[in-house]
């Protein structure tokens, strides 16, 4: 099965066809794809989605799909990598730092359910598309902050139309009391700790991540780890029942030499007078 690869962040494209071009295919991207006009059936992942005018669907990197047109469909496509949502950070309100547009384009309700777009969502849905296409002739659209809210609209449109049909999505709200759960019972893991990691654990996008925390716990992750694994070292120190050797074991540092330059760091003193006070 082919799949389809894309370099530009931002790629806007809109073609009318009595028969689908592609076969069934994924690819590395993300698409919104805008029904025009005609009607036919979408095949995305295993499911057959009838479609009309007015239509709207969401594709993530791995669906696999197709149109099985039935009336000739003008079709339009916005597709964009990760780096396109990534790269406008400054741009992104609190929400999105958590339920990132590209997790929420994976959830699985959205391949299973052709949204039912009521007034004035239908209008304003097909007023936003339109916009940025009449955009896209005039500028850089990859570029275009007014071109970054109109594509940021259309998922406020989904969410909205979504709430009236009563579709249950997965859930996207983040306990920041999992988090620091999370990190207190895996900081002797410094792995499961990275915040790739701890972003993959939490669905939240690694490049999100770090800054949602600092707003959230007033400090950045790095500083909170740094933090809390110094904290209870001082305690096993304080313990005086371990060898520094054991201790270092314990918090993964790969000897003890490693963890006495650790603290000395964040202490300025080495463990052996620390353990002295």
């Amino acid at each position: 099965m082919p799949k389809l690869n894309q370099f530009k962040t931002l790629v806007l494209d809109e073609f009318e066809e009595e028969k689908f071009h592609l076969p069934p295919h994924t690819h590395t991207y993300y698409e919104i794809i805008y029904i025009k006009k005609g009607s036919g059936i979408h095949h995305l992942n295993n499911n057959l989605l009838p479609y009309k005018a007015g239509d709207l669907f969401v594709i993530s990197p791995d669906d696999e799909h197709y149109f099985d047109i039935r009336k000739s469909t003008g079709f339009i496509f916005i597709k964009f990598t990760d780096n396109y949502f990534n790269s406008k950070q400054n741009l992104t309100c609190d929400e999105f730092l958590v339920n990132t547009p590209e997790s929420f384009m994976r959830d699985k309700i959205l391949k299973e359910t052709v949204l039912k777009f009521d007034e004035p969502c239908k209008t304003i849905l097909k007023n936003t598309v339109e916009n940025i296409v009449t955009y896209d002739r005039y500028i850089d659209v990859t570029t275009s902050p007014i071109v970054f809210y109109q594509i940021l609209s259309i998922f406020g449109l989904i969410k909205e139309t979504i709430r009236c049909m009563n579709l249950q999505m997965q859930s996207t709200h983040l306990d920041n009391e999992q988090i620091a759960n999370y990190i207190h019972q895996n900081i002797y893991q410094p792995k499961l700790v990275q915040v790739k990691v701890i972003a993959e654990h939490f669905n939240i996008a690694h490049t999100y991540f770090s800054a949602y925390f600092k707003r959230t716990f007033g400090v950045s992750y790095r500083e909170y780890i740094h933090n809390l694994r110094t904290t209870l070292i001082e305690k096993r120190f304080h313990n005086n029942q371990l060898p520094i050797k054991q201790i270092a074991y314990e918090f993964g540092f790969t000897d003890e030499s490693h963890l006495t330059n650790y603290f000395k760091k964040r202490k300025n003193m080495k463990p052996t007078d620390f353990k002295k006070l």
